[in-house]
């Protein structure tokens, strides 16, 4: 059964309105697992928000129809972003403050995860990302700044980028120029491509002065004249469905599409609907057709069976990153009952413990209940991946390479695989 628990805003205590304030948590092992999900049911990336939000459902459901964790149904309380880091960071201390979630899966955009994982930090709460991928964080874990209560079940965008820059490659794209949503996101996956893409010999035309647009904007013509200025043999676009719809549609209009220079998008884009969003040119075609992107690979071990299981549960296919979020919560459960305890420290502590070698590699995550409540060690092995987690919080994978094809239809054409770090 799901059990969902909603506290009103009004009954924050006094905690929340004192800086610096850090509450000690109170969960323990008689209290049941409470967890938390800050997820984008609005805004710009609601089209991910939603499906995320009834994987992480179905997580629960999952785990408490086989006995829960610690002999307790997992509680899960859900708080919506908006696709908004001050949106963010006021719902994570609603649900950490008020609610006394000990772990929380989210948030979606890096920029509402940096918003609210020091939140996350200063109370003690374990945060999991389920597909915020900037680079920042990695950085930021490496300072000490997280105390490890941090860590993502997408790669980071240092990856991504390495990615991008080798389909650039296989493209024959000697120039590219890039139009990236000016957040953490966009200015990660930015900074991080043109090295990599100078690397392989390419050239990013406007690497001094890269093209960023103000994600609250709604027309673009500005910035798609300046980024196809000088007809480039592609233009990177760093973007999400809402308004990078808006950005084709504007280039489509302005005549910018017909000529050599080809789109690559990024993971923000892999949306299936894409092609309905752009929607299609005079002669009736999807003006989508032919793109190009890159975005993490659901391929793990646990893949085959979570998708089964998803399309019973809603009747469609998973989006781009249901796995991760089925894994990212599948660990707050696993490292809960690992560590005997319901604390944010305690789900630290054991994170790495169930998510990496040495162990029982184990796919099924109500076995991998069945096994810690045994007594017996376990590697688990997810949906989006093998979910190893470095000292960073981060995990490594690979790439598919998708594109719409002419009936609007996403397809994954090929996958690059990309080394990670130690």
């Amino acid at each position: 059964m799901f059990y969902q628990r909603l506290v009103p805003w009004s009954l924050l205590g006094a905690c929340s309105l004192i800086v610096g304030c850090q509450l000690t948590p109170t969960s323990s092992q008689d209290s049941g697992l409470k967890i938390g999900t800050l997820l984008p049911i609005t805004g710009d990336l609601a089209q991910y928000g939603t499906p995320m939000q009834e994987t992480a459902n179905l997580l629960v459901n999952t785990v408490n129809a086989c006995g829960g964790v610690l002999g307790e149904p997992i509680t899960l309380v859900s708080a919506d972003t908006q696709t908004d880091p001050a949106q963010g960071a006021q719902a994570m201390t609603k649900i950490v403050e008020a609610d006394q979630v000990v772990g929380v899966i989210g948030a979606a955009s890096s920029a509402s995860s940096g918003a609210a994982v020091t939140i996350a930090v200063l109370n003690q709460v374990m945060q999991i990302s389920p597909a915020s991928t900037s680079p920042i964080f990695t950085e930021r874990a490496e300072k000490g700044e997280f105390e490890g209560f941090w860590a993502r079940t997408a790669p980071p965008d240092t990856f991504q980028s390495q990615a991008l820059a080798q389909l650039a490659k296989q493209k024959g794209f000697k120039t590219v120029a890039v139009l990236a949503i000016n957040n953490d996101y966009g200015n990660g996956l930015v900074n991080a491509f043109i090295p990599a893409f100078k690397t392989l010999g390419g050239t990013v035309v406007n690497a001094k002065s890269p093209t960023f647009y103000d994600p609250n904007t709604s027309t673009f013509d500005s910035e798609v004249n300046q980024v196809f200025k000088g007809s480039p043999d592609a233009v990177l676009l760093v973007a999400y469905p809402e308004t990078g719809s808006l950005i084709l549609k504007s280039a489509q209009e302005l005549g910018l599409l017909d000529g050599k220079t080809k789109i690559i998008a990024t993971d923000g884009m892999k949306e299936a609907n894409i092609a309905e969003l752009v929607g299609k040119n005079s002669q009736g075609q999807f003006i989508a057709t032919g793109i190009l992107g890159t975005a993490s690979s659901a391929g793990g071990p646990a893949l085959d069976a979570f998708q089964k299981r998803y399309r019973q549960a809603f009747n469609r296919d998973p989006s781009v990153y249901d796995p991760n979020t089925w894994d990212a919560a599948a660990l707050l459960a696993l490292a809960a009952e690992a560590a005997k305890k319901t604390t944010g420290p305690a789900l630290r502590d054991q994170l790495q413990t169930v998510a990496n070698a040495p162990g029982q590699e184990v796919t099924d995550v109500c076995e991998a209940l069945a096994l810690l409540r045994d007594g017996k060690p376990i590697n688990y092995q997810g949906a989006s991946g093998t979910v190893d987690l470095n000292a960073q919080g981060d995990v490594t994978g690979r790439y598919d390479i998708w594109t719409v094809d002419e009936q609007g239809k996403l397809r994954i054409n090929d996958t690059i695989e990309i080394a990670g770090a130690e």
